[in-house]
C-alpha cells in the first residue's frame, strides 16, 4: 500500500535501516507489472480529467543518489500519458543567471500550473544535499533552507498543488552494478561519468545529507516517501500507487459544457 513508503513527521530517520530491496513488499515481479500497467492506464484517465478540469495541479519531485533510477521513473510512468499535461524539468548546476537570485527562484518558475503534473527530476532539495556534501556554501547558508522549503511548499499547497516527493533508495552495491552496465553497454556510455564515481566515495556524506533532509522536510502536507529502487520493477509500481491513490483522492471531473449543448446538429 502507499502508505507503506511514507514517512511521518517528526519521526527520526534512520537511513541505513531504511530497505533498499522491493522484493521484501513484492516477491512476485509478474503480478507487480501486470498491476502496474493497469494503474497506469487508470494514471492516463485520471491525468487526462486532471488537465481538463484545469483547477488544480500536481508537483512530484524525484530525489536519488546517481544511477537512482529518476530517469527511468520518468519514462516508465508516464508512458502514453498526455505530453499536454506534463512537464517535466530537470535541474542541473545553477546557471550564473540563477546563482545571482535567492535558491528558489528558479524551482518557482517551472512549478505546474492548473490541470498540469509537473516532475522534478532533481529538485530544490540539491541546495542542502550536493552544497552541503561539496561544501559549496557554508552551514549558515544551507541549514536554513530546511524552513524556507517547508514553507515554500506550505504556500504551493495553500495555493492548490498537491505535493508527492520520492527518494529512490538504492544500495551502495546496486549503485556499483548500474555504473558497471554503464561502462559495458556502449549505448549507455553516455550516462557514464567520472564525477560521478567522485561522488560515490562521498556516499556516506549524501547518506547523512539525504537522512537530515528526510527528517526535516518530511511534513503533514507533503511527505517523503523513500522508496525501495533496487528492483526497478518494485520502484515502479511503489510510486505509481502513491501517485494514482492521490489522484482518486483529487476525483478530478470532466468541466461541463459553457453550453446547451442539446440542441446543436452537425451538417
Amino acid at each position: 500500500m502507499p502508505k507503506t513508503h511514507c514517512l511521518q513527521p517528526g519521526t527520526p530517520v534512520l537511513i541505513n535501516e531504511l530497505p533498499t530491496q522491493g522484493k521484501m513488499f513484492h516477491p512476485d515481479r509478474e503480478a507487480a507489472e501486470a498491476e502496474f500497467s493497469t494503474l497506469r492506464d487508470e494514471l492516463i484517465v485520471l491525468q487526462r480529467k486532471l488537465y481538463a478540469e484545469n483547477k488544480r495541479r500536481i508537483l512530484i519531485a524525484l530525489q536519488a543518489m546517481d544511477a537512482g533510477g529518476k530517469d527511468g521513473t520518468i519514462r516508465k510512468v508516464f508512458r502514453g500519458v498526455n505530453p499536454q499535461g506534463v512537464r517535466v524539468t530537470s535541474f542541473k548546476a545553477p546557471s550564473k543567471e540563477e546563482l545571482a537570485h535567492d535558491f528558489l527562484w528558479r524551482i518557482h518558475r517551472p512549478v505546474p500550473a492548473n490541470g498540469m503534473i509537473g516532475v522534478f527530476n532533481r529538485s530544490h532539495y540539491e541546495d542542502v544535499l550536493v552544497v552541503r556534501v561539496h561544501d559549496l556554501v557554508p552551514e549558515a547558508v544551507w541549514r536554513p533552507r530546511y524552513k524556507m522549503i517547508n514553507d515554500f511548499e506550505s504556500m504551493l499547497v495553500g495555493s492548490g498543488t498537491t505535493i508527492l516527493k520520492f527518494y529512490l533508495h538504492i544500495s551502495r552495491e546496486e549503485q556499483r552494478t548500474r555504473f558497471q552496465a554503464r561502462l559495458e553497454d556502449p549505448h549507455k556510455n553516455w550516462k557514464f561519468s567520472l564525477e560521478d564515481l567522485e561522488k560515490r566515495k562521498l556516499w556516506q556524506s549524501y547518506m547523512a545529507a539525504y537522512q537530515e533532509m528526510l527528517e526535516r522536510t518530511t511534513t503533514d502536507m507533503a511527505p517523503w516517501y523513500v522508496i525501495p529502487a533496487d528492483q526497478k520493477w518494485y520502484r515502479n509500481l511503489a510510486i505509481m500507487r502513491v501517485i494514482v491513490q492521490k489522484l482518486r483522492k483529487l476525483n478530478p471531473q470532466y468541466p461541463s459544457p459553457a453550453i446547451d449543448l442539446s440542441g446543436i446538429t452537425i451538417d
